[in-house]
């Protein structure tokens, strides 16, 4: 495979549209809305992207040597674009998504997951670009590996972006005013590093249109203060031609490149061709030219000692609040503690590139090792961590104190030691070699490194500790010019340095300065603070006499924060740095409580299972097939023949994700939305199905494209064999990488809605969790199930198997689920038969073996003795030997039976159905009795021609009661089986009829005489088959009375004395050919060629239809007439009935359905008339309501009103009000007044009506449907 065949197909047009902001956003004007920056980004992002993307392809089309260049080209583009993408998202996750959240909850911690989730993308794609710098045999397979890295970045990052602009944007844009949104953006743009904001701006403003830049101007004029040096240098950076990909890459531990760069290109020097030693020759020579007036000022020297004094100063102002346990002091303190971390941090970072290149060209290797331990990174995390001190840690106010002081002591030591071992080693070598100068060029690129907004802070700060000589000395070195400081910024930096010296401000108003900035996140303390003893100023509305005056209000997240602030403020976030530079630290002190939730991995669900597990069962089942998406899309390159198979399990995943995505949106989010904390969780979620859609349209077309492909290169024509082979190949690869971003976005949801969402639900009552289950199940048909069961068993462990079935019973207990499940699923009535099998056999006993040894003759002459000697005394409890023995026997039947009912219950606890000790009896007895009579004649035959059938048919009733009362006082049986024998005595002539019927049955049988053999016509004058009932194309055979029916109903009608049950019916007549066989849904004789039974099969209810919609619902184990479940019925699981879409709202009543229509008496659950749902809950035929209406309009059962009471029966109620009112009192009662005390059935209050014989008035909800009580 030579480099061209990595090279992917271009994108189709429709992918392209994914990049453009919505319409609503575009046609706004920056100035008007200035959040929209951040839009503005969003498509510099996607614009940076898309390059990098082609310069990729543009690269694996090159010679290596080409290659090599463009791949260094693309690593250096990557670092800027990790770093200008890390910013951005930490800017919204601390500035903005905290603002917004004031007003909308519920709507920013899922886009703040959403920034995590591409790290590993970026850490994918360095590999194989560290990969692709060193030539292997597999260059060509590398630069696909990284296309489809990019690929998967690119589509995970354009739908957040997506995402963001659909929802985020519009919130803020109504939810905030333009003044307010001006603060947001300046905010984040004081906290971006200077010499990142100079490459970030023009690179930003590159990819807009000209009119779009001239709004980004004219919106940065609005936003920035009022400061008119400020504004030239945001200006001139707008419409600079600075190289954009130069290394700044200074801020990021990780991204130190592998390839040996000069000094000059990492500081982000312009002249890249030249070496070290030419500049700093250069560079030596204008510095001794200045050398006489900076000579007395060693800039370096001053920068650590007023570092050293103040940090001095806040130690020894901690050992005092220490001493004293008064915290008064203490938030000041911590707030300048913070703003010396983060100087320290920059200027420890600043250090780290340049030191290493200058020592290592001047041959003062040696010291890079001594200088990189300068401030390790694991004493200022530790610092940090403490700064951001938490009450919910438990640690106590004083103790943190206490830790406070031993953390910052511990650290002013090794940083005085640091700061002498620079000053006497590395400064001297510098100074010794370079000059003065090459420490104060140090010391612009540390203030070049520094954000705006801290910048300012900082050159306030040093200015203030330095002399007039000193002042006037550095800034004579600011205007020569400096390779890091340009003309705008050198002008600005000239300003707020004579800001600071000239005595325009002082200790006292830079630490209100630093008030003001380090606050407009948060107060670094809790409220634990304000309670400590002895505390009095960390109020935050209310700043401390000494220390802090009251004055302008930095950016504040409540509404009235904003209308103070004035326009000369420059605030500085010190979190976004701490994401930049210590992400572990600051996702634990992360503003959102859901970062905090335990992945589901952690959730026990087979501890405690809830049914609302099944969701995180589904979601497991969605990751394993999203991995065969990524392998199977692989294979497809090399085995073309695998396109059927891989095709097919996509759609069934295509198809059940279509389900699950439906349901969620539905069912699940509405329901968990009704909760007021909960509100406006899962919109994002919601987007995300929308989009997920889009990308399972993509994999269906080209999988289409594939197939017509492969159908065409069938027909082997030689010439173009190889061309469609390449297209294949393509296309191959075309899938492959949408698969894998597929499985990136879709894990991603699944992983954060179990974070954010499903752990609210869990936390719901059983019974709630339940509803929800049960509403999400009951829109599921039998023939989606069939496929989701297994698919779903298939995912997951036996363990979490049984769990699954578990709640699934749970859920469906008051359904027939576990009767359909047992019918078609080989699988469940394995498992079963499994378990079973673990215990001893039970030998079954039939009915007839049981009761013959009560109605013996030898016994029953006995008894017939026993009851005439003794017909006033009740029987002897001492028996006769035979009778000991028919005791001792019943006793070993017993404990068979007791054995089966706990074989039975084991069975249930395992199986997960949680039932009553009563209801296990009663199913195990059930369970043997049906037993029994369906085992007739296999354990002990009696036959038809013996005595003991001619006995039991004239046995008289006067010997069946005798033996019922030897039954009922044998002290030695227990209840149940007592209960058994005598069912069976009382049922014994009828056991008798039912196998000498079975017999007669088998004589005909194989006599092959078959009435009804001839076909029945629904329509004889068209000749349509079928009966009354069904149109079909076949007869049913009945094997209880060897006959053939139309359908069921047929046979109920036309025999009287039995009703034939549908799981015995396993043959069919085809009424075209008149052959008897196997029952099938069409004919198996070779003359009817496959000729359909009709368009509707039922293998479980043995239903034919070849005129209406029907659908089996598997929760009542029936066919019902309608479209499906989910189409318009849905399955109600407490109701236990299939009730139309539009009663999704009604009064749920456990197992509505079983039970008789209260006006016909017909069983309704089984019925085949239509039903009517009534207000109240219960139900009655269609047919029995339109006549009972006539006449009554209360529900016969609860007798409230049956109609609307502010529709239909309010026009009755007016007419009984004009009728009342037209009655006339009688003379005898004019002038009294008589009440009745009434209830109403309706609102079910009690009240008083004036006196009537028949009408009287609720007088809560106006309803004559009441009662004298």
């Amino acid at each position: 495979m030579d480099g061209g065949e990595t090279h992917l197909c271009a994108p189709d047009k429709e992918e392209n549209d994914e990049d453009d902001a919505p319409d609503c956003l575009s046609r706004v004007r920056l100035v008007d809305a200035p959040i929209l920056l951040f839009v503005c980004y969003h498509r510099a992002l996607r614009g940076e992207l898309n390059e990098l993307r082609r310069l990729a392809e543009t690269s694996s089309l090159q010679n290596v040597s080409h290659s090599r260049e463009l791949i260094l080209k693309l690593h250096r583009r990557f670092e800027f674009f990790k770093l200008a993408l890390k910013y951005h998202c930490v800017a919204e996750d601390e500035v903005i998504f905290p603002a917004l959240d004031v007003h909308v909850k519920n709507v920013v911690c899922t886009y703040s997951l959403e920034h995590n989730c591409t790290e590993d993308l970026f850490t994918s794609i360095f590999h194989y670009l560290d990969e692709l710098m060193n030539p292997n045999e597999n260059l060509s397979e590398m630069f696909q590996e990284l296309i489809y890295c990019m690929g998967i970045l690119k589509t995970t990052m354009f739908q957040h972006m997506l995402k963001e602009e659909e929802q985020v944007f519009p919130l803020l844009m109504q939810k905030f005013s333009t003044k307010e949104q001006a603060l947001l953006v300046w905010q984040f743009i004081c906290s971006v590093p200077i010499m990142l904001l100079q490459q970030v701006l023009p690179w930003m403003a590159s990819f807009l249109s000209a009119d779009k830049q001239a709004e980004l101007r004219q919106c940065l004029n609005e936003i920035a203060p009022m400061e008119k040096e400020l504004q030239e240098v945001l200006i001139s950076w707008l419409g600079s031609n600075v190289q954009t990909f130069t290394e700044v890459w200074f801020l990021s531990k990780e991204v130190q490149c592998a390839d040996p760069l000069n000094m000059e290109t990492s500081l982000g020097m312009n002249s890249s061709n030249r070496n070290f030693r030419t500049i700093s020759n250069q560079k030596k020579e204008n510095f001794f030219d200045v050398e006489d007036r900076s000579n007395k000022v060693n800039v370096l020297h001053l920068w650590h000692d007023a570092i050293k004094k103040d940090m001095k100063e806040i130690l020894e102002e901690l050992y005092e609040i220490r001493s004293s346990a008064c915290f008064q002091n203490l938030d000041s303190l911590l707030i300048q503690i913070k703003f010396f971390a983060d100087v320290l941090i920059f200027y420890r970072n600043a250090q780290k590139k340049f030191f290493p290149s200058v020592l290592s060209e001047l041959g003062y290797g040696w010291l890079t090792k001594c200088t990189e331990q300068f401030l390790s990174e694991s004493h200022i995390e530790d610092l940090q961590r403490l700064l951001f001190y938490n009450a919910e840690s438990g640690m106590p106010l004083c103790k943190f104190v206490e830790e406070l002081y031993r953390e910052l002591k511990l650290f002013m030591t090794g940083l005085n030691n640091q700061f002498a071992f620079q000053e006497t080693e590395v400064f001297t070598v510098i100074q010794m070699n370079c000059g003065n100068g090459m420490l104060e060029m140090l010391m612009s690129f540390i203030l070049h490194m520094m954000p705006l907004g801290l910048l300012k802070c900082v050159i306030t700060w040093f200015s203030v500790h330095l002399s007039e000589i000193e002042s006037r000395s550095i800034l004579s070195c600011m205007k020569q010019g400096n390779p890091f400081v340009h003309g705008s910024v050198a002008l600005l930096l000239q300003e707020w340095f004579r800001v600071g010296y000239s005595g325009k401000t002082s200790t006292e108003k830079f630490r209100q300065d630093l008030w003001h900035i380090f606050k407009s996140k948060s107060s670094l303390l809790t409220e634990q603070v304000k309670k400590a003893p002895g505390f009095s100023f960390l109020n935050y509305d209310k700043p401390h006499k000494g220390s802090i005056i009251s004055g302008k209000n930095c950016l504040s997240y409540s509404s009235s924060g904003f209308n103070n602030v004035v326009k000369y403020e420059t605030p500085y976030s010190t979190r976004i740095n701490l994401h930049i530079f210590f992400p572990a630290t600051a996702m634990k002190l992360n503003h959102c409580p859901r970062f905090q939730a335990t992945n589901s991995s952690s959730i026990s669900f087979l501890d405690d299972p809830k049914p609302i597990d099944l969701i995180f069962f589904v979601h497991k089942a969605i990751k394993k097939d999203l991995d065969y998406l990524v392998h199977g899309s692989a294979e497809l390159e090399k085995n073309v023949d695998l396109l059927v198979d891989f095709r097919k399990r996509f759609n069934l995943i295509s198809f059940l994700h279509q389900i699950h995505r439906e349901t969620e949106d539905e069912i699940a989010f509405p329901a968990l939305e009704a909760m007021t904390e909960a509100k406006n969780i899962s919109l994002s979620h919601t987007i995300d199905h929308e989009l997920e859609v889009q990308h399972f349209n993509k994999i269906s077309c080209i999988l289409d494209k594939m197939s017509d492909l492969h159908l065409s290169v069938s027909s082997f024509k030689t010439n173009t064999w190889e061309k469609r082979m390449l297209k294949h190949n393509q296309l191959c690869r075309k899938l492959r990488e949408i698969c894998k971003s597929m499985h990136k976005i879709l894990s991603d949801h699944v992983n954060r809605e179990e974070i954010e969402i499903w752990h609210l639900i869990r936390d719901f009552s059983n019974s709630e969790q339940i509803k929800i289950v049960g509403c999400m199940l009951g829109r599921i048909s039998a023939e989606i199930l069939q496929d989701m069961i297994p698919w779903l068993m298939a995912s997951l462990t036996p363990e979490e198997q049984h769990v699954s079935m578990f709640l699934w019973s749970m859920v469906t207990k008051n359904t027939m689920f576990d009767e359909w499940l047992a019918e078609w699923w080989e699988g469940y009535s394995i498992a079963k038969e499994t378990e079973r099998s673990n215990d001893p056999p039970v030998q079954t006993v039939e009915p007839l073996e049981i009761i013959s040894k009560y109605l013996s003759e030898e016994v029953l002459d006995e008894l017939r003795e026993e009851s005439s000697s003794n017909k006033s005394i009740l029987l002897s409890q001492d028996h006769s030997c035979d009778s000991k023995d028919l005791s001792h026997n019943c006793n070993l039947d017993g404990k068979a039976k007791v054995l089966k009912a706990k074989q039975n219950s084991s069975e249930c606890l395992e199986g997960g159905n949680q039932m009553s000790d009563n209801s296990k009896q009663a199913f195990t007895k059930v369970t043997e009795i049906t037993c029994s009579i369906n085992d007739i004649g296999q354990s002990f035959q009696f036959s038809v021609n013996s005595g003991f059938y001619d006995r039991l048919m004239k046995i008289s009733q006067d010997d069946l009661e005798i033996a019922i009362r030897k039954v009922s006082r044998d002290s030695s049986l227990d209840l149940q089986k007592k209960s058994y024998i005598i069912q069976n005595l009382l049922m014994s002539r009828w056991i008798v009829r039912q196998q000498i019927s079975c017999s007669e049955v088998a004589v005909t049988s194989n006599g092959q005489e078959f009435p009804g053999q001839l076909p029945s016509y629904r329509d004889p004058l068209k000749q349509i088959y079928g009966c009354k009932h069904y149109k079909r194309n076949c007869k049913l055979f009945a094997a209880c009375c060897n006959q053939l029916h139309t359908c069921i109903h047929c046979h109920n009608e036309e025999v009287s004395d039995h009703s034939i049950d549908r799981k015995s019916i396993t043959k069919m007549m085809c009424m075209k050919c008149l052959m008897i066989q196997p029952i099938s849904a069409m004919c198996s004789t070779a003359s009817c060629r496959n000729f359909s039974m009709a368009k509707y099969y039922c293998r479980i209810c043995r239903l034919f239809d070849d005129e209406r919609e029907i659908y089996h619902c598997p929760y009542c184990n029936l066919c019902r007439v309608g479209k499906g479940l989910g189409v318009d019925y849905f399955h109600c699981m407490n109701c236990n009935a299939c009730m139309s879409r539009s009663l999704t709202v009604h009064i749920c009543r456990e197992k509505s359905l079983e039970d008789n229509c209260p006006i016909c008496h017909e069983y309704i659950f089984t019925s085949c008339a239509p039903v009517k749902a009534l207000p109240c809950g219960h139900a009655m035929h269609s047919i029995c309501f339109q006549e009972y209406t006539y006449f009554n309009y209360t529900c016969p059962i609860c007798y409230k009103s049956l109609g609307d009471m502010q529709n239909a029966l309010q026009v009755y109620f007016r007419m009984l009000d004009a009728l009342l009112a037209e009655e006339k009192i009688p003379d005898e009662h004019l002038g009294q007044t008589q009440l009745q005390v009434i209830l109403c059935n309706d609102c079910e209050k009690k009240g008083a009506a004036p006196f009537h014989w028949l009408y009287h008035k609720c007088p809560s909800c106006g309803s004559y449907n009441t009662r004298v009580l």
